[in-house]
């Protein structure tokens, strides 16, 4: 599938995780939003964007399991918490727990409020290899105090590709009346997603990445009994009592209205979501899944090291994963040796003072590509250890 993708074919491409890639035909829609939004800008703003943004709620709505005007769109994942964050009302008697896998730019979110507003952001850890989900809910919930007023944590790490069982971390927070945050960045389009089964409080994902819409495409959802704790990020139209502009609720208006900007992004989603199914993506997943497995048995084969998750894998990671290498003399050297020598595009992950590889697996990759992966492993490897 990879003639599907506006990807450099001369690159072997094990880096969907970063920032996704968007095939030629959802990139062909997300150019003609753009043009669209630019042969008559103020009528298509004023009076036809309410429908088309309502239409493509609907559409993810239904993607997601979750109901159209509990969603908004937003540029990225980070975006979606700085919302949530900034909008909770947290100060020195209270605590947000989270684990020690989480993104570092959701990190810097909560400690410069944490720095602000006196609250203690408390970091968990869940070590490697993870055996079970029901070991992992214990392991995080060992750090919950009476002070605990946030969980905040990863569907899928960014660092260690692990899944965590979110939803009965959910189920297990709103007994004890704790919000739960949950970052979905790399989720959409990797794992089936059904929010009214795991029922957070508050979830983001980017849809640019694993559902392979255009870039500055993600989402935030919200409980509607949650909904009224959401602040506008931006003050703009969408706030006050006297709105030119309305979508019908203020989480809506609220994020929503963010001022001029381009919304082709937005638009474009359905044409993802449809390139998806038109294509048999659970079909796509199983394979690239088995393809990835097969990677890892075969890294870990060359360096002897074992792998993070259980032999099977099964449910812990599906598309992307992350793999232990020896120690480097330069992680960043030695990502740009792979990509100079072999042309491979993959990252180097530094995790808990440890050395990965973090592969993603996507419907363009072909076991070709993981051949030639091994052959630069081997090559380099005994060159930066």
């Amino acid at each position: 599938m990879k003639t599907e993708f506006l990807l450099d074919p001369d690159v072997v491409f094990l880096n969907h995780g970063s920032f996704g890639a968007t095939p030629k035909a959802v990139f062909a829609d997300y150019q003609a939003w753009q043009l669209r939004l630019e042969r008559q800008p103020v009528q298509f703003i004023q009076q036809e964007l309410w429908e088309h943004l309502a239409h493509a709620r609907q559409q993810l709505g239904d993607f997601l399991g979750a109901n159209a005007d509990d969603l908004v769109f937003i540029p990225n994942a980070t975006f979606g918490l700085n919302i949530v964050a900034r909008s909770l009302a947290l100060g020195p008697d209270d605590e947000v727990l989270t684990t020690d896998h989480e993104y570092g730019a959701c990190d810097n979110v909560w400690q410069f409020l944490s720095q602000k507003r006196g609250f203690q952001y408390k970091c968990q850890q869940i070590p490697v290899p993870v055996t079970t989900p029901e070991a992992i809910v214990e392991q995080l919930w060992q750090g919950v105090t009476h002070r605990t007023r946030v969980i905040f944590l990863s569907h899928i790490s960014s660092s260690t590709a692990v899944c965590f069982p979110v939803a009965e971390i959910c189920r297990r927070a709103r007994q004890a009346g704790i919000i739960t945050v949950i970052d979905g960045a790399h989720v959409p389009g990797q794992l089936p997603l059904d929010l009214r089964a795991i029922d957070p409080d508050f979830y983001f994902g980017n849809l640019h990445k694993w559902l392979c819409s255009s870039k500055g495409s993600a989402f935030l959802y919200a409980r509607t009994v949650r909904q009224p704790l959401i602040e506008p990020l931006v003050v703009g139209w969408g706030w006050g009592p006297e709105r030119t502009l309305s979508f019908g609720s203020d989480f809506l208006d609220y994020n929503q209205w963010l001022g001029t900007n381009d919304v082709s992004a937005y638009l474009a989603v359905p044409a993802a979501i449809q390139f998806q199914e038109a294509h048999n993506w659970t079909a796509v997943r199983q394979s690239c899944h088995k393809l990835l497995t097969e990677a890892i048995n075969r890294i870990c084969a060359l360096t002897g090291l074992a792998s993070i998750y259980p032999e099977d894998g099964e449910g812990f990671y599906s598309q992307m994963a992350t793999v232990p290498l020896p120690q480097l003399h330069d992680p960043e050297a030695f990502k740009g040796a792979l990509l100079q020598a072999f042309n491979v595009e993959v990252p180097i992950v530094v995790w808990n003072g440890r050395h990965y590889i973090r592969i993603s697996v996507q419907a363009y990759n072909m076991p070709t590509d993981i051949d030639t992966l091994l052959d630069a492993l081997t090559t380099l490897l005994p060159k930066h250890t």
